[in-house]
Parts: C-alpha cells; structure tokens; sequence
C-alpha cells in the first residue's frame, strides 16, 4: 500500500476528533529523526509531544523492552508485585524534587495520572475543590476536560463536566495588562506583578473557601498553553498559600518533567516542594506509562482496592522506564539538555532582535530544550514558519491560543543535528518575514495537547 492509499485509508477510518499536523505516514524512527512510508526523512523537534525524550528506539530502551516481553508483558498490579514495577520504584526514588515523594502509583496516560492525584487529594484532604490554571493542559478524559483551560475545544459540547473546578491566571508575563500598561521596565518577568496571586488570594475569600479546597493543580511550566514558566517567586508564593489553608499542592509534570526543562523536573528550578507529582510522556520513552508519586502518609490513607486498573504500571513499560532512569545518568542527559537549549534559545533571541525578522517575534521563552516562540498576533506566522520548517524537513508543533510555535527536540540531540535544525528554523523565520506564504500546515487551529 503507497503512502497516498494508506493516509487515505487513515482519513477514511481513524477518528476525525483528531488532530494532526500531517497526512503522511511515519515508517520508522531512529534518534532525533523519523522516516516517512515514502522514504523522506525529517529531523523530529516533536519528539511525539513530549515522549520520546531520549529519541525514537534509544538502544537501551529498546533492548530492556525486548527482555522484558520474553520474561513478561502483563503481571496485573492488583494480584501481585511485579519485579519491573518495583525495580522502577527504586530508580525513581532518588530522582524525585523532594525526599518525602517516596510512594508511587502507575498508570498510563497523563490525564489517568491527573485524576488519580485528583482522587488522592480529595480523599486525603475529605475536600472537594480544585484550583487550576487559565492556559493549563491536564487531559481529554472526562475529569481533565473540566481542568484544562489552554483552548476551549477540550470541553465544547461535551458538557456538563465534573463540578468544582476553579481557575485563575498564570502569570504570563509576555501577555500581562498589568505590565502593558504601566510605564516601561516597572513590571516585566524578572519584576512581576504578581497579580495572579493577589487573584488566588480573591479566589479562596470570593469563591472556593479554604476549608472547601482540595488541591491547586499547576503546571511549574505551562505546556499547551504557550510554554511558559512563571517568575521566579510566584511557585513559592503559591506554596506558602497551600501551606497556610490546607491545601495540597499538584504540580503536574507530564510535559516539563524528565529531563526537559534542563532539571529532572521543571519544579526544581524554583526549589518548591509539591506535596503529589504527576509524571507520564518522557517517563518510558514511548511507551504508555504514567503516575504520582506522594509522601506515605498521604497514600495510606487510601483503602486497597481503591486504586488500580488493568494495565496499571504494565511490565514491559516499567522495564523502559528503568531504562530511560538510567540513561539519564550514563548518558549525563540534563548536561546536554542545556547546552543544546542555550544554543536554539541564542538563535531565537538573536532573530528577535535582528531588523528583519524582529517584526515577526513577541516573545522569546523557556528552560532547557522547552522553549517557545510567540509571534507577533494576527499574521498567522507561527503556522507559516511551521509549514517552512515542514518544507525543509523538520517537524515542529504549534501551541497556544496565541500564535505559538514550541520546541521538543530530543533530549540527547547531538550538537551537529541541533545545528540543522536552528539553521532551518532560522531561515524558516526569514522567509515568513521576507513575506513568504507557505501553505500552512493542518493544526493551525486544531488541539493536540
């Protein structure tokens, strides 16, 4: 079957609910590039949204994943330990942003993960409210929709979602009315205004009492929403408010956490302590595996037989998880993890100040090889320069309900590859600026995550 016949046959009979950025088919992938059915390969800074963090088929990935098929691929959680389930217990333990993480649950998906932190924290707590973010991304499941505020589609028409969900802003700097409006250099990310804390502070004596709140679920970077991190003290600040009224603090971690932001997790950057941690995406390297990981004290409380699932921490999952745990440390990832960044951000940065193609740029962002890159509103640039890059055999994702381009390219990216893929992304932003109009690419207005 060609390659036209089989994306044919996909648009034919695979859900129109999805999202995507081509019609084309992937063969095969192999470090940071992937192989179309018809041969063309192109330099992936998608990594799959976020997944394949070490690069598609990592040798010692895959080779634990084989092993462990041959020994065994489903050992049901809920009737014994499983050895690989426990082994990646044990690599985790000492990678946590915190010593009292030292109790975890697996799962699949992220959303699964959010939910089961969601169950955890209201059964701890005996409260039921949430608070979350305007522009975080939690998940697509029934549960998540009602948390996810990065675009409206998640949960249009699908109504009505769970109750007691609150949100507030996220101090998004680059978009603050605050700052736009005042004088220049008075409020900006290094000096914030710290408004959004001042409206979860409302929130908690307008809305949802403390005694009524369960948890505050925040991305330490927004993922779909832009890729955005907050400014230095606002995490802290959020903490001390957690601490004051009693209630629990989720930091979701499905897209800053492994490695991507340039720490093992992106909260380690401002050194607060979440009180439950939500892991998926990078954790197994492609494949599906998810979880918490909270102090004892809290996961006691709950009855056995309130958590599980079928495939729930699956064998051969765990297995590249102890892998991908000890990658990270052979491979000395999080070192390259920040010089790659440096090197793409300096580009970036150097473009949005160069006179032909600052026109194009309003904000420059990131931490390690998270980075994004918001175009100046309404030009449709951001999926003209996706569409460039396509044309030049690179893939990258758009984001935000701003005009957002993001970056994920694989964690170990070598500095050769990451040199081709800043040269095509810096042409690609002059050649939109020079006014080029590239038939843009499919998820211009559609929702990945």
């Amino acid at each position: 079957m060609s390659a036209q016949v089989m994306a044919h046959f996909g648009l034919k009979h695979v859900a129109k609910g999805i999202g995507r950025l081509a019609t084309d088919v992937i063969e095969s992938g192999s470090g940071s590039y992937v192989t179309m059915v018809g041969g063309r390969r192109m330099l992936d800074f998608t990594c799959g949204i976020g997944v394949t963090n070490l690069g598609h088929c990592h040798p010692a990935v895959t080779k634990a994943a084989q092993s462990q098929v041959g020994k065994l691929v489903h050992g049901q959680i809920n009737i014994a330990f499983q050895k690989s389930y426990l082994n990646l217990v044990e690599a985790l333990l000492p990678m946590m942003p915190h010593n009292s993480l030292d109790s975890f649950f697996f799962w699949n998906s992220g959303a699964e993960a959010v939910e089961a932190a969601v169950k955890l924290a209201r059964h701890a707590t005996k409260k039921q409210n949430l608070i979350v973010m305007q522009g975080s991304y939690h998940g697509r499941t029934f549960g998540t929709m009602a948390m996810t505020r990065s675009k409206t589609i998640y949960g249009q028409n699908y109504g009505p979602l769970m109750p007691g969900v609150f949100s507030v802003p996220f101090p998004y700097c680059a978009r603050c009315s605050i700052a736009g409006k005042s004088s220049v250099g008075k409020y900006g990310f290094d000096n914030c205004c710290m408004d959004p804390i001042l409206q979860l502070e409302l929130l908690l004596q307008r809305e949802t009492a403390p005694s009524d709140t369960a948890a505050i679920i925040i991305e330490p970077v927004l993922g779909e929403g832009g890729y955005v991190p907050p400014p230095p003290e606002y995490l802290s600040r959020v903490r001390q408010i957690c601490d004051k009224n009693n209630i629990l603090l989720v930091a979701d971690e499905v897209q800053s956490g492994f490695g991507r932001t340039g720490k093992m997790f992106a909260i380690e950057h401002w050194g607060v302590r979440p009180d439950i941690l939500v892991m998926a995406k990078g954790i197994a390297n492609g494949f599906p595996l998810s979880a918490i990981a909270s102090r004892k004290e809290l996961m006691d409380m709950q009855p056995p037989g309130s958590m599980g699932g079928t495939y729930a921490g699956n064998a051969v999952s765990c297995a590249a998880g102890v892998a991908v745990a000890k990658a990270f440390q052979d491979e000395q990832i999080l070192r390259n993890v920040n010089a790659r960044g440096a090197e793409l951000k300096a580009m970036l940065h150097s473009s949005s100040q160069r006179a032909d193609t600052a026109k194009v740029i309003h904000d420059v962002r990131g931490l390690g090889l998270m980075l994004a890159l918001e175009c100046r509103p309404g030009h449709g640039y951001a999926s003209k320069i996706q569409a460039k890059c396509m044309e030049k055999d690179l893939l990258v994702l758009t984001t935000s309900i701003y005009d957002t381009i993001r970056f994920i390219p694989p964690l170990n990216i070598t500095k050769e590859d990451m040199a081709i893929g800043i040269g095509i992304i810096e042409d690609a932003i002059k050649d939109v600026a020079r006014g080029e109009n590239p038939v843009e690419t499919g998820t211009r207005g559609q929702a990945l995550e």
